[in-house]
């Protein structure tokens, strides 16, 4: 990815982020969160853990910065957060905070997200 595809795509609104995630995680079969001793975490302003996902490590890596700054980007494979990471978030209760631009992300329902990845998923 070039400086110029980067720099409009972490522009977009959340909405249009959020789709760009499905696609190009659908395509590249990983997603990428930060990981220090422990997976980046973040919260909503009514205190619900967040965990957020990009779908490209460029746009991770931008984002470890500040509280995220000792963070490394981590691949995780598209099979294993669909059949682990979605479930198991489910069952602690915490919701994920997709492409997240050190601005704002589009924090989702679990089925929503996972329904959008299938249904991507049927396009391959």
């Amino acid at each position: 990815m070039n400086q110029k595809e980067f720099e409009a795509v972490i522009r977009l609104p959340a909405n249009i982020r959020y789709e760009y995630f499905v696609k190009k995680v659908v395509d590249f079969e990983e997603i990428w969160g930060l990981y220090d001793d422990g997976w980046a975490m973040t919260s909503d302003d009514n205190g619900n853990l967040l965990l957020p996902f990009w779908p490209k490590k460029e746009f991770a890596e931008y984002c470890a910065s500040e509280e995220w700054s000792n963070y490394n980007a981590h691949r995780i494979s598209l099979e294993a957060f669909i059949n682990d990471w979605l479930p198991g978030m489910q069952k602690d209760r915490h919701k994920p905070s997709i492409f997240w631009n050190r601005d704002d992300s589009a924090v989702m329902e679990i089925h929503v997200l996972l329904n959008d990845l299938e249904q991507e998923l049927e396009n391959y």
